[in-house]
């Protein structure tokens, strides 16, 4: 057994498929195939299930990830106790955010660009997942670092956060919408939405965990009849007469032309909030923590917000 075919073994799991994973090693596909072949001789069991679309580990293979991940773990903690004498900084990042949440915090890209240059030995990969999958991930240690939404000010138990948007839901509505002739000025009682079909982020996201909450706290299920995971495409649908949108305050993301008119929801008032994660412990190796350590510089807190919560 070869710490590069535990190497393999892993990223087979986690790209969920041979193809992936040989572009992420850099590999030629046969000869992946082939290594992990040999590992399963060499165990005496089958390691993955490739019957399916995607391939995924048995009940063997569960078994043996995470003793894997750990001996992996390791020998990269040797190497990062190296490099931290002669100044060099290598390694491994995963970092996670909720779709379109780079936009209204940060240029991502330049963001990472930037940091390369100044650590061209860290890979990061990046990816886009809801917050209920990425907080499992956190506490599994398949990413190091997201940026997700929550519907808390209170990170769940074992993460810890810190808050880099908290701003007011609001309902985005065409023109001559009759929202707009029962609405207060410029607020809107969340029970006005009882009955309307609303146009909203996808299950396991931040702000359609805030949105249910709150629909909950007033006595009603919302009515949801289109999702997506862009808020400038809630907001297209929205201006076409579709529904509601409900969004952040400020994501509106229509051209002037379309008209929108953004409604603050009130009575109970309902919150998008976006938060930088990461396990209580800290992240585990070096590249990450440095990661982190850029990230909480580029990202201020909202004013008037607490800090660092676990």
């Amino acid at each position: 057994m070869e710490l590069r075919q535990l190497r393999y073994f892993v990223s087979v799991v986690e790209e969920g498929g041979f193809t992936r994973a040989a572009a992420r090693l850099h590999l030629a596909q046969p000869g992946l195939s082939a290594q992990i072949r040999q590992l399963e001789r060499e165990v005496g069991q089958p390691l993955l299930d490739r019957s399916g679309r995607t391939v995924t580990p048995t009940e063997v293979g569960r078994a043996v990830l995470p003793y894997a991940r750990a001996a992996l773990a390791a020998v990269d903690a040797v190497r990062e106790t190296v490099d931290a004498y002669t100044g060099l900084l290598r390694g491994r990042v995963t970092l996670g955010t909720v779709s379109g949440a780079a936009g209204h915090a940060f240029d991502i890209a330049a963001f990472l660009a930037d940091f390369h240059q100044d650590h061209p030995g860290v890979e990061v990969a990046l990816t886009e997942d809801t917050t209920e999958r990425m907080q499992a991930a956190l506490l599994a240690g398949e990413l190091d670092i997201a940026l997700l939404g929550t519907a808390s000010d209170v990170p769940p138990p074992g993460t810890a956060f810190r808050m880099v948007l908290d701003v007011p839901l609001v309902a985005v509505v065409a023109p001559g919408d009759p929202l707009l002739a029962g609405a207060a000025g410029t607020r809107l009682p969340l029970a006005a939405l009882r009955d309307r079909p609303l146009i909203c982020l996808p299950r396991g996201t931040g702000v359609r965990a805030a949105l249910e909450r709150g629909c909950a706290q007033a006595g009603f299920r919302p009515r949801v009849t289109f999702e997506a995971a862009a808020p400038h495409v809630l907001a297209r649908l929205a201006a076409r007469g579709l529904g509601v949108a409900v969004l952040p305050a400020g994501e509106d993301g229509a051209p002037p032309g379309d008209g929108l008119r953004a409604l603050r929801i009130v009575e109970p008032g309902i919150r998008g909030r976006l938060a930088l994660a990461w396990q209580a412990a800290g992240p585990a190796s070096p590249a990450a923590r440095a990661l982190l350590d850029r990230l909480r510089e580029a990202l201020p807190e909202p004013s008037g917000h607490a800090g660092e919560r676990s």
